[in-house]
């Protein structure tokens, strides 16, 4: 979520699915109310010899956004009335995912530490009359008392979860070289261990009622990937490395456990949301001009993102970089689709 020096071309890299170990605690359960692509300028590859005999080539732009369409709705379906947990609801990318999959008829578990702005999206969507149903969830990410809880009452009052989407994410003004400790591990607490634990538990929840088609999603960043030359974010892009190694991981030990569930990591570039601004809390000017240098990617384009992943066929596996451009647009590309499963 960090703009760098340069943007090189995207490279293909698979990106499989399957992982873990887990806890359970039972927890007084805080009321819930009742239930009531990446889309991308370009066609994406498919390393799947199947698939490439099944889709013919496109003879036009129009043509690749109709069929692109065509196949995110007819994907999913399957997910009609199923739920994700989405972290970090109260704004930016997460608001806009939880926004997307209720479009789509999904029942999603909103959750923040805050969760004023999640009821209004709730009533928006409820409103706009979305097939889907959104329910907020206080939830503090830093504290895993809290993140069990949630777990717990997602169990007793909906079943589980059937797809995680990790996307709270913190970052501190605090550099390695003067950086307080105190900043270093609220970035950790939230950014690695938080994911980690709502990862362990989402598997568990499917685990334990046999869904083998789940997906976990981590939205990473193109700091966890390459390094900004701005010190300030080098602890938060040290975590955001972790990020990567952790998606990576767990698609190794998904592929272990012989489970379908799938592992996906999309690493959007620079987002044009309070991220900034919560970054430069004392500099509010900093944090403005962080947003004018570069034609942002917006909430919506990662959800888009997201929808398209959750779209494709249960055998295929997805790795999405998401990157802003130069000031003509936006860039969203997807560097490779394979067969899950594979290595």
């Amino acid at each position: 979520m960090w703009p760098s020096v340069e943007v090189p071309r995207a490279e293909p890299r698979p990106e499989a699915g399957p992982q873990g170990v887990g806890s359970r605690r039972s927890s007084n359960i805080s009321k819930l109310p009742a239930p009531a692509p990446a889309v991308t300028r370009e066609l994406p590859s498919f390393s799947n010899s199947r698939l490439n005999s099944a889709i013919p080539v496109p003879s036009s732009p129009n043509e690749v956004g109709r069929r692109l369409g065509t196949m995110t709705r007819a994907g999913m379906e399957r997910w009609r009335d199923r739920l994700a947990l989405v972290t970090g609801a109260s704004g930016g990318i997460g608001a806009a995912v939880a926004r997307a999959l209720v479009q789509q008829g999904l029942k999603v578990v909103g959750c923040a530490r805050t969760v004023g702005n999640i009821e209004e999206l709730a009533a928006e969507c409820k409103s706009a009359g979305y097939p889907g149903t959104l329910i907020p969830y206080r939830c503090d990410l830093s504290n895993e008392e809290d993140i069990l809880s949630m777990f717990s009452a997602v169990r007793s009052q909906h079943s589980g979860v059937d797809i995680c989407i990790n996307n709270a994410g913190m970052a501190r003004p605090d550099s390695l070289l003067s950086g307080s400790t105190s900043g270093w591990k609220d970035m950790f607490n939230v950014n690695v261990l938080a994911l980690s634990i709502c990862t362990r538990e989402a598997y568990q929840s499917m685990k334990e009622r046999n869904v083998d088609d789940g997906h976990i999603i981590n939205i990473n960043s193109m700091c966890g990937h390459r390094v900004p030359p701005q010190s300030v974010i080098h602890f938060y892009s040290a975590t955001k490395y972790a990020v990567t190694a952790l998606t990576e991981g767990l698609r190794q030990e998904l592929l272990e456990a012989q489970t379908h569930i799938r592992a996906t990591c999309i690493s959007p570039g620079l987002v044009e949301t309070q991220f900034a601004f919560k970054l430069y809390d004392k500099d509010p000017r900093e944090a403005a001009a962080t947003y004018e240098h570069i034609k942002c990617l917006r909430p919506e384009d990662v959800a888009e993102a997201v929808i398209y992943v959750l779209s494709t066929p249960p055998h295929v596996q997805v790795s999405v970089a998401l990157r802003s451009c130069l000031p003509t647009g936006k860039s969203l590309a997807v560097p490779s689709r394979g067969a899950a499963g594979s290595p």
